[in-house]
């Protein structure tokens, strides 16, 4: 990720229009500001989601409230809480979401 051409701005979250993706189970909920090549989104799960995809897009994801499982494809997986960030590279290792009772999460890619 190069951040490079973007003004400074501030987001007010609520004024930025939500977008629904269905999970396999479940669905989650985006908030996206796109600069460049550059999203930041605040995504929600709901309760019961599985994405519905290997995901092989780096991201920086934060955890604002609730529990998530970031499931890799080799088998290994990690469970996030509140104030926890994962960070990993594009084409590096596929993963995959899953919450048992929604999560709301800070996503930079």
């Amino acid at each position: 990720m190069e951040l490079t051409h973007i003004p400074f701005q501030t987001i007010d979250w609520d004024s930025v229009p939500p977008e629904e993706h269905p999970g396999e189970t479940g669905s989650s909920t985006w908030r996206m500001v796109k600069e460049g090549n550059v999203r930041v989104r605040i995504v929600d799960y709901s309760a019961g989601f599985l994405a519905d995809h290997w995901c092989q897009k780096g991201h920086v994801v934060h955890v604002l409230e609730g529990e998530f499982v970031s499931e890799l494809e080799d088998g290994r997986s990690c469970t996030l809480t509140k104030g926890m960030t994962y960070i990993v590279a594009d084409d590096k290792e596929a993963h995959r979401s899953r919450s048992k009772n929604g999560v709301r999460l800070l996503i930079v890619d």
